[in-house]
C-alpha cells in the first residue's frame, strides 16, 4: 500500500506513525507508573482524600518518576548527538 505514494507522503506517513508509537509507549509507561504509585502508597480504604502519609508519599514517587524520565531522556539525547531540551 506504501508503493502507492510518493516519498514526501511515505516519509510524512512513517514520521506520523513514529509519533503515534511515541505516544502510545509513553501512555504505557504512565499507567504502568500510577498502577506503582498507587500500589505502594495507598494504603487505606478509598475516601474522599488520601491521608497526610499517602498523599506525601504520591508526590514523591512522582517526583522520582519525574527526575528520573528526565535523566533518561538526557542520555538518550546524549547518545544520540542532541543537544539537551
Amino acid at each position: 500500500m506504501a508503493d502507492k505514494f510518493d516519498e514526501a507522503t511515505q516519509k510524512e506517513l512513517a514520521q506520523f506513525l513514529e509519533h503515534q508509537q511515541a505516544e502510545a509507549r509513553l501512555n504505557s509507561q504512565i499507567q504502568k507508573f500510577t498502577s506503582m504509585c498507587w500500589d505502594k502508597c495507598v494504603t487505606g480504604s478509598i475516601g474522599g482524600r488520601f491521608s497526610r502519609g499517602e498523599e506525601s508519599c504520591l508526590v514523591s514517587c512522582v517526583d522520582r518518576f519525574l527526575d528520573t524520565s528526565l535523566f533518561v531522556v538526557k542520555r538518550i539525547e546524549e547518545q544520540q548527538g542532541k543537544p539537551p531540551a
